[in-house]
């Protein structure tokens, strides 16, 4: 009961949470005022991106110059970081003298966190300097989760019905500096009153009890956890990631980090509806999101209350799976973080994925393959707005209506936008997945054989293409197919979801108003909210179940 417990907790605190953050995002992200853009109550803080970059952060976009602006900064991020992690050597803050990164390493990481996956092919505590840590992955893990918190909120304002989208770089600069950096500022100071290292010395050389040397990694371990938690990005200072002591020292930062994941993107659902001003609609959106959270939780923490198949033919009595865990934290905590973590494109872990039991090992996939059970920041919201879109649209053609949602209608170009987006995650996912099982790039990887290691494979693509950045580590992905495929995954995964949104919103936008009436379909009903439950469902059995049934169901019905 006690192991139910602490779930419940986490969960319910962070809902509690997430209202009031989502009406300060609120006045964060859209403080507006009809005269000019910088004429709210957030003018003085918009004012210093204005003077910094003039022209270009002043004016009011439309979709097409937004998206156009965010592809720009983008593109600068990749280079700038790129760049350094080629270069680390010869720059600044190395204490311990690391080496620069092999081309497609580095293009890999790179395109990890500009994406805002994270995944990592590398070590932290091995490959990386304060300069790569500090000055390019951390300061990536900020702006990439500002990018998708920015584009979320020129959504929520194109679904208003205005035309003018905001302006990319004003939007990056109020989610940074009045959401992400208060919000990380808090958590770094709590994570080091509780242990988290903070600090620029090199490696601490130490002297065992038995006169033995062991040099200790250490760094600026509590800043970089912060904003990995709260930017749903999830890369790890050490290669253990949250199940190393130093980012994860005890059950209170287990705890606290564990609702800094789903925090961000829970209260980004009140801000949708606070924006729109549909703020019903956007409780139903919520529900459904907690419910699939819910459902995953519990089926995960049950599942993984079973003892490992590795026990079966050995003299060890176990009640549960303890293989792979971090022993502090327990195996009710690792599957809690296992769904959290894939839920929202975070990514860290705290026990090792590639040991779950099979069938708990399907809820972290599932929440990769939906990529709409909260998701990360911004882009969550984005994804299940293209399950939205297609919810209304079956309503609509299932009475004979023409569909409309928010008052607007949802025609052919509409409809092609949102599927064009919804299919390429399973053709990411399903094509990288065909290429790499069949091929010796992928084959020459594995550390299982049959289904487990079908499922080692299906689960970085599915990380990759859902910009997630967890593994089954058990891959051995740091070689130039692995690097280069999912590099180039993460990036078409990252943007292809954006844009194509932004552009169905920018088209509602330009059409006229539509008075409701009594045909109208409301989406502010549970009734709207199992249809749209529905949609999801029956769209992600029919892209994912068949690999599902190939990975780790079969793994289940092979070792029962």
């Amino acid at each position: 009961m006690l192991g139910l417990s602490i779930p419940l907790i986490i969960i319910g605190a962070t809902i509690a949470l997430s209202w009031p953050l989502g009406r300060y995002m609120r006045w964060a992200m859209d403080a507006r005022s009809s005269s000019s853009p910088t004429d709210n109550s957030t003018g003085r803080f918009d004012s210093v991106a204005v003077a910094v970059l003039g022209k270009a952060a002043s004016k009011g976009q439309t979709w097409k110059e937004y998206c156009v602006s965010m592809l720009v900064f983008n593109v600068l991020m990749f280079v700038v970081v790129f760049t350094i992690l080629t270069t680390q050597q010869w720059l600044p803050l190395n204490p311990d003298g690391k080496e620069n990164l092999e081309a497609s390493l580095a293009f890999n990481t790179a395109a990890s966190f500009t994406s805002n996956t994270n995944l990592q092919h590398y070590s932290g505590e091995v490959s990386m300097s304060y300069l790569s840590q500090l000055g390019a992955l951390m300061w990536l893990q900020f702006v990439s989760a500002a990018t998708g918190l920015a584009a979320v909120t020129a959504l929520c304002r194109g679904l208003s019905g205005r035309t003018d989208m905001g302006n990319f770089y004003r939007d990056v600069w109020r989610a940074t500096g009045l959401v992400l950096l208060p919000l990380a500022f808090v958590l770094a100071s709590l994570l080091v009153l509780l242990g988290t290292p903070m600090t620029l010395d090199g490696a601490a050389v130490a002297t065992t009890l038995e006169g033995a040397t062991q040099t200790i990694a250490r760094g600026p371990v509590a800043a970089f956890v912060t904003i990995k938690q709260l930017g749903t990005n999830g890369g790890g200072f050490f290669g253990p990631n949250s199940t190393h002591p130093l980012e994860n020292p005890n059950f209170y930062t287990n705890v606290l980090t564990n609702m800094a994941i789903i925090l961000i993107p829970m209260a980004t659902v009140w801000m949708f509806g606070w924006i729109t001003n549909r703020i019903k609609h956007a409780a139903v959106v919520f529900g459904v999101m907690l419910l699939l959270y819910a459902v995953f939780v519990g089926s995960a923490a049950t599942l993984e209350s079973q003892p490992t198949h590795a026990f079966a033919q050995l003299p060890v009595e176990a009640d549960m799976n303890l293989e792979g865990k971090e022993l502090r934290f327990g195996t009710t905590a690792g599957a809690l973080w296992a769904v959290s973590t894939t839920s929202t494109s975070n990514g860290s872990v705290n026990a090792m994925h590639d040991s779950l039991n099979p069938l708990t090992g399907l809820f972290p996939m599932a929440g990769m393959w939906l990529n709409v059970i909260f998701g990360g920041v911004g882009v969550g919201l984005i994804n299940m707005f293209l399950f939205v879109i297609t919810a209304v649209f079956l309503a609509g053609m299932m009475v004979g209506r023409t569909p409309e949602y928010l008052g607007r209608k949802v025609e052919a170009r509409e409809m092609k936008l949102a599927i064009l987006a919804l299919l390429s995650h399973p053709l990411f996912i399903l094509g990288g997945t065909a290429i790499f099982a069949s091929s010796s790039w992928g084959l020459d990887a594995l550390n299982n054989p049959g289904s487990h290691g079908l499922s080692e494979i299906i689960y970085e693509f599915s990380s990759a293409a859902a910009n997630n950045g967890s593994g089954f580590e058990g891959l051995g992905d740091n070689t130039v197919p692995w690097n280069i495929a999912t590099g180039v995954v993460m990036l078409l995964g990252r943007f292809i979801p954006i844009i194509a949104p932004l552009a169905i919103v920018g088209s509602m936008a330009a059409k006229r108003t539509t008075p409701e009436s009594a045909g109208t379909f409301r989406v502010d009903t549970p009734t709207f909210g199992v249809v749209l439950l529905g949609t999801v469902l029956i769209v992600g059995a029919l892209l994912f179940l068949p690999i599902a049934v190939l990975g780790p169901i079969a793994e289940f019905l092979t070792v029962s």
